[in-house]
């Protein structure tokens, strides 16, 4: 009995030893992978932001010129927005928000969401998703052109009724096989642009408040965190 107890010990203390170096391993192997994801994620959407607002289109610093703009349940979880402002000689043209469109098939999609003064869109962009390969990822630029159909679309061209996908009766195609997705970011963009018309007069007058030089940029990584739109489930 002794023996079979003294076993069963050592097994144990074996088992546990076992537990807590591969426990080690993995929390090691996360620490020092996780700065470098971070990283490659953040270079990823600040790409995105200059996809929406192309360099060449501003004389600003897009990355360090931000505001913070009030705060809505509707395009996110009641924070206050941060959006980047696109200037030229200090008078801002355009704006890009993060939001998120909670209805996706496989969970939330984080979106840019780019627009002009008018309440036109300049862009959108999917900066984080795990919408099902072959069918919902379709939102992505690199695999459908889809996302394009978006850029100068207004609450007046569609009007608000027809901001829908077109099994709902709305102006906007859905994919073969997925309605779920596009629906989502349908939704969230038409959302987006009521957001803009409804606080108009207040976003106007902060972004006539450049953002101090000496600010740090700010990319969409550092604002919430998500898996990048190249992972799926």
């Amino acid at each position: 009995m002794a023996t079979l107890a003294h076993s069963i010990r050592r097994n144990a203390i074996g088992l546990g030893l076992f537990a807590i170096i591969t426990g080690g391993t993995i929390a090691l192997t996360q620490a020092l992978t996780q700065d470098r994801i971070e990283q490659q994620i953040a270079r990823a959407e600040a790409e995105a932001l200059f996809d929406i607002i192309p360099e060449d289109r501003h004389d600003n610093q897009l990355l360090r010129d931000t505001v913070t703009l009030p705060a809505t349940t509707a395009l996110n979880d009641g924070e206050p927005l941060t959006a980047w402002v696109a200037r030229r000689g200090d008078r801002p043209f355009g704006l890009i928000v993060p939001v998120t469109a909670p209805g996706g098939y496989s969970g939330d999609i984080r979106l840019l969401i780019g627009l002009n003064m008018k309440g036109t869109v300049l862009g959108v962009r999917v900066t984080s998703h795990r919408e099902t390969p072959g069918l919902g990822d379709k939102i992505e630029t690199k695999k459908s052109d889809w996302i394009y159909t978006f850029e100068g679309q207004s609450l007046d061209n569609p009007e608000p009724e027809n901001w829908a996908v077109k099994k709902d009766g709305g102006a906007f195609d859905q994919f073969t096989g997925a309605t779920i997705t596009p629906r989502a970011v349908v939704d969230t963009v038409r959302d987006t642009l009521i957001y803009f018309r409804e606080n108009r007069k207040q976003i106007r007058d902060t972004l006539r408040q450049p953002a101090s030089p000496e600010d740090e940029p700010v990319t969409p990584g550092s604002l919430a965190g998500g898996d990048s739109a190249q992972e799926h489930s």
